[in-house]
């Protein structure tokens, strides 16, 4: 008797076999781009908040930064400045401007900065590309098609991203120079962004001042409401508010503790954290004992809320790269234990991981 398939068994067999390659092997491909996330380990910390290049988009090779973080820094979210400084020949001549304040020409929005994030990341091996959450912020947050770029970054370099930002809204001298319509916490365009970010899962990392600069000495913060009024809009997502609201010359205002600590307590806030990076906001927290006492206070009550990052821009050496955490010593001599191996690396993994996660799981359903 002759066991073998007839050719339409063999065929259907083949056929089956070709669906499931077509249908696996994308899921395949993403995972092998993604790898797996790497504990903090005897780290001293990670990083939320790191851009690799500056306003004119220039900054550090990556693998150099890889030598920079050395065992001090664990994992670090990842992405440049999504605004270019203008040279104008006609407005500054010979002399080009490297940072924003340096000139009175305009910034734009500079989207390639997405795809050299991407090239950089994927130049790493898996076990380098496990320390870093590189971040999407080439877009115009008062334009309606911003989530339609995230999504195209999203398609161009499946297995790469975790989340959106720095990207700023409300920030002193920026705001006012940007080329184009100025951004809006109020803007529907900024709403379709974050909507977009929460069916992803992706991190939305936010930077917008509590207020205005050099603002009258006891008014209400300038965009305190609607920033509330903004979290409150998108409970679905992942929000990091960079800073604490806090400039360059935005000083913290009146009772800002009193303020972040109104947000800690109401339960329509839990998806919001706080980073505090920068050396302007460590400046603030350590200026007087009684400053650490407090916020070392907040953060002890809440450390699940708060995440530790430098804001550092292409930093030459490790040295410069620590000033921020070394800075800080003050404030970690008061954080009880949990509460600082959260601040520092907890926080970090627990919302990157979930991020990983979900973008990946994101991308198999729709990357093709």
């Amino acid at each position: 008797m002759n066991t073998r398939p007839t050719w339409k068994v063999r065929s259907r067999i083949a056929q089956a076999a070709i669906l499931c390659v077509m249908l696996v092997a994308p899921a395949l491909r993403l995972a092998a781009q993604t790898p797996p996330a790497t504990q903090s380990g005897e780290y001293l910390f990670n990083d939320s908040h790191f851009h690799l290049t500056n306003y004119i988009q220039e900054g550090i090779n990556i693998h150099d930064f890889l030598k920079i973080m050395g065992d001090k820094a664990g994992r670090v979210a990842l992405f440049g400045i999504p605004l270019q400084q203008q040279w104008s020949y006609r407005v500054d001549g010979e002399r080009k401007p490297t940072y924003y304040l340096n000139s009175d020409t305009p910034l734009y929005y500079y989207s390639f900065t997405d795809a050299w994030i991407a090239t950089a990341y994927k130049s790493l091996n898996r076990a380098e590309q496990a320390r870093f959450d590189p971040m999407i912020t080439g877009f115009n947050p008062s334009d309606m098609y911003a989530a339609d770029h995230v999504r195209r970054v999203l398609e161009a370099f499946p297995g790469v991203f975790s989340g959106i930002g720095e990207f700023s809204i409300h920030k002193e001298f920026v705001s006012a120079k940007v080329a184009g319509e100025v951004a809006s916490l109020e803007d529907p365009a900024l709403d379709r962004l974050i909507d977009f970010a929460a069916q992803v899962g992706l991190v939305v990392l936010i930077h917008n001042d509590i207020d205005t600069p050099f603002a009258k000495e006891g008014s209400p913060p300038a965009y305190f409401e609607q920033v509330k009024a903004l979290f409150k809009r998108h409970p679905q997502a992942t929000i990091i508010w960079a800073h604490i609201g806090i400039g360059r010359i935005i000083r913290p205002v009146r009772a800002q503790g009193a303020l972040i600590e109104e947000l800690l307590k109401d339960p329509a806030f839990n998806h919001v954290s706080f980073d505090i990076s920068w050396s302007e906001v460590a400046k603030y927290a350590v200026s007087t004992p009684e400053a650490t006492k407090t916020v070392a206070g907040i953060i002890n009550r809440y450390p699940d809320r708060f995440l530790f990052g430098t804001d550092e821009v292409a930093p030459p050496d490790q040295e410069t790269y620590l000033r921020v955490y070394n800075q800080y010593a003050p404030l970690w001599k008061q954080l009880d234990k949990v509460a600082s191996e959260k601040v520092r690396k907890g926080n970090y993994e627990r919302i990157f991981d979930a991020a990983r996660q979900k973008v990946r799981a994101w991308e198999q359903a729709h990357v093709r």
